[in-house]
């Protein structure tokens, strides 16, 4: 008697071995590579933002790393340089984060200074914002052109030469600039910054002043500027000349004797009798009225009480011994101020070859 042989299961489907159809085989691998495939998505992301925000390479002794982006670099270039110099780890995944984040079409060239273990998110946005080093040169008060030029020079991170412009036409200050920098920038920067000053102040003049030009403005100021390097002075002293130049008086004044003899570098010594009455065009104990130029580059404080001094009936002034200056209305006075003045040169000038001979006992 013959069989019919059974069919495997509800609607005729064929189980595997392990009791699951195909399909559901299909659907758990499917998923099993779904979730694989996400947790290698997920730490790759991971391992991209860890890169890209967390601490980035080591410097040498953990110093700042100085990186140079040449001007007009792109973002390939700038990319390469950065994973060159130590940086960054990656220059690829450099370039995505900038096109990512939109920084690619801002990055600015020039030097930067990275701190040790700098992030990429911290690179990336120094250079988006063009945070570059700046450097700095200080003109001091009362330096001739011919010295600033000279400060210029000795910067060994600008470029180009540079001649000493006309005297008197440089403002001191401290001034900016970037590396590589040329040096005629910079100095045209000091001399616009001293004709907007000075076209401002020469506007604000007080009037009646014996002062018929904005180059005779700084000539004075010049003068003030190398007598006296006490601020709160500067505006007596001015008020001296001032008072001296309404009365027709000469100015009298030892720096432009020094200026007419070596340009104003320092004699390391005082004036000489023949050499206050040895006329040239800078003696001002033997030339009316105001020298030919400046004598040096006046700062702003000088220029300022120059065009607007005090009320004042000072006429003369001389030094105090304590490095300032005693002022005087009179010409009597002045003479008596003279004599302690000579009485305290005279013993400083002993005190000196006192300490001079116990230093070589020594």
């Amino acid at each position: 008697m013959s069989r019919k042989p059974r069919r495997s299961g509800k609607g005729g489907r064929r189980k595997s071995a392990g009791g699951l159809t195909p399909l559901k085989r299909l659907t758990i691998m499917l998923g099993s590579a779904a979730a694989t495939l996400g947790v290698v998505l997920a730490l790759a992301f991971a391992w991209a933002l860890w890169s890209y925000q967390g601490p980035g390479p080591a410097t040498d002794g953990g110093e700042t790393r100085v990186v140079m982006l040449r001007k007009g670099a792109g973002l390939t270039e700038i990319a390469a340089t950065l994973e060159r110099t130590g940086a960054i780890r990656s220059k690829a995944m450099f370039a995505a984060a900038a096109q990512l984040t939109g920084a690619a079409k801002s990055l600015k060239a020039g030097e930067y200074e990275f701190a040790n273990r700098a992030s990429m998110a911290s690179i990336l946005a120094d250079i988006r914002d063009g945070k570059i080093v700046i450097h700095q040169v200080t003109i001091p008060e009362g330096m001739t052109s011919e010295a600033a030029v000279a400060v210029l020079m000795a910067k060994p991170d600008l470029s180009g030469d540079v001649a000493a412009p006309p005297e008197g036409s440089i403002l001191p200050e401290t001034y900016q600039y970037e590396r590589g920098e040329d040096r005629s920038a910079v100095l045209n920067r000091m001399m616009k910054a001293q004709d907007e000053l000075l076209a401002l102040l020469w506007e604000k003049r007080q009037p009646g002043l014996p002062i018929r030009t904005p180059q005779e403005a700084v000539t004075l100021a010049s003068i003030v500027e190398k007598e006296t390097g006490i601020a709160s002075e500067r505006p007596q002293v001015a008020a001296v000349f001032v008072n001296r130049l309404r009365k027709g008086m000469r100015l009298e004044s030892d720096p432009t004797i020094i200026y007419g003899l070596n340009g104003g570098k320092p004699l390391g010594r005082g004036l000489r009798a023949s050499e206050l009455a040895r006329p040239n065009a800078y003696n001002t104990y033997q030339i009316d009225g105001l020298p030919p130029t400046p004598i040096a580059n006046p700062g702003r404080a000088a220029l300022a009480a120059v065009l607007d001094p005090p009320a004042s009936d000072h006429l003369f002034f001389v030094a105090d011994g304590g490095g300032g200056h005693v002022f005087a209305t009179s010409y009597d006075e002045h003479l008596k101020n003279v004599a302690r003045w000579r009485t305290v040169e005279k013993q400083q000038a002993q005190a000196a070859a006192l300490q001079e001979k116990a230093a070589g006992a020594r």
